[in-house]
């Protein structure tokens, strides 16, 4: 049997090996046929050869990453131990970086490797497509961006959209005024925006007209100048709203569109928008497409396993 040794010197080796050896643990799982010691700063691998030249590969891919970001977990070494090559995971440092300092100090930044991807996707286009499943990070990274750009003064306004579909539930029989109803559905806009904004100040804001949160027919016939806009749940558009949408971008405005196309709550032969504005649109230059997957989902760790879950149900009736 084969021997590697492995010694931490530069870093910390409790942090590098998680709390009671959970990323040690995590380790042992993708390399089932490898017996794994850690013991203070080092590391004793035995196993076959292969295998074992296959683990000082990833290892240093692990601490690489913790080196530059002094930070590693589950969701990180999943995707390193996964991936075909480093740019599946790595990004550069300028989209590793703080985006917003939100409410009581908390420092806003993308967390995962997608999450960086759809940073610098947004440097780079005026017009972004997020996909991903529940959980992914795409619409509260995206708020995070627009928030930066108006106190950047990049914008001078942030506007903030979902399509009024019904989930299976009736808007009409809730009880209030059109925005009384609204406010519940567009809950998860006002969520990320009060993470990140202080509340009188978001207050001032949506009063002024600076932050705007509408269903998606309050943007029929506007030009959206000078705006950071957000169409959230776009799988839940049709064709006809989305190219109202598109069609709304004026001057010195950016575009991110999120949306889950495994979400779709439009009725039965309904296209759904975002589904062909992906086909439409893909080698149009300017507009970039991010895609988030279960690897990015930073709820609890069930979320990830539920999306797993239901992939595979919806695999089985393909």
């Amino acid at each position: 049997m084969n021997e590697l040794i492995i010694e931490l010197t530069e870093i910390n080796p409790r942090e590098f090996f998680g709390l009671q050896n959970s990323n040690i643990q995590l380790l042992k799982k993708y390399f089932p046929k490898l017996k794994i010691v850690a013991r203070g700063s080092k590391m004793k691998v035995y196993g076959d050869e292969d295998m074992l030249e296959e683990f000082d590969l990833r290892l240093n891919m692990l601490l690489d990453h913790f080196a530059k970001y002094n930070k590693l977990d589950e969701n990180v070494i999943e995707r390193v131990l996964t991936s075909e090559s480093k740019e599946d995971y790595e990004t550069s440092a300028i989209s590793g970086e703080t985006l917003v300092h939100g409410v009581g100090g908390r420092l806003i930044k993308a967390q995962t490797a997608n999450q960086r991807k759809l940073v610098e996707s947004s440097n780079k286009n005026d017009m972004v497509f997020a996909i991903g499943p529940a959980g992914t990070g795409k619409t509260y990274t995206g708020v995070a961006l627009a928030v930066k750009a108006l106190k950047e003064k990049q914008v001078r306004r942030i506007i903030l959209t979902r399509p009024a579909v019904e989930a299976g539930e009736n808007l009409g029989f809730l009880p209030g005024d059109l925005k009384e109803k609204l406010d519940p559905y567009m809950q998860p806009l006002y969520d990320a925006l009060r993470d990140m904004i202080p509340a009188e100040k978001l207050e001032s804001f949506i009063e002024k007209g600076i932050i705007q949160i509408a269903p998606m027919a309050f943007m029929r016939g506007r030009t959206l100048d000078n705006a950071f806009v957000i169409l959230d749940e776009a799988q839940n558009t049709t064709r006809a709203q989305m190219k109202m949408f598109l069609t709304r971008m004026g001057k010195n405005a950016k575009f991110i569109i999120t949306g889950d196309p495994g979400q779709i709550d439009l009725p039965r032969r309904v296209t759904s928008g975002l589904k062909e504005a992906l086909l439409v649109l893909k080698n149009i230059q300017g507009i970039g497409m991010i895609y988030l997957d279960d690897k990015d989902v930073i709820r609890h760790k069930l979320v990830k396993k539920v999306i797993a879950a239901y992939k595979e149900i919806e695999h089985r009736n393909e």
